[in-house]
């Protein structure tokens, strides 16, 4: 089974860029996605929040990049520390 997400949305927040135990960079961020989809043949508004990390030299250049920026995003989902929540593992960005 495949587990790939892949999402045009907008940064709103940014955690301080940290260090694992294993010197990797890691960032936590939250991004903002507004859309209009199709569901059983209806528009839909579609808008949602969702937390993110990234790691290595992906953490790195998203830490330098403007609240509010846009980008396509790809990657896996993920339970969050201590089973709660799901979070975005990105792996690769490209700017909208």
């Amino acid at each position: 089974m495949d587990n790939q997400l892949i999402l045009k949305a907008a940064i709103a927040e940014l955690q301080p860029l940290r260090y694992t135990p294993a010197g990797l960079p890691a960032l936590d961020l939250r991004l903002e996605h507004a859309s209009v989809q199709e569901e059983a043949g209806e528009r839909r508004q579609v808008r949602l929040t969702a937390r993110a990390i990234a790691f290595g030299a992906l953490a790195e250049r998203l830490a330098r990049q403007a609240i509010g920026s846009t980008w396509a995003l790809r990657g896996f989902i993920a339970a969050g520390r201590n089973g709660k929540g799901l979070v975005f593992h990105i792996q690769e960005i490209q700017q909208d």
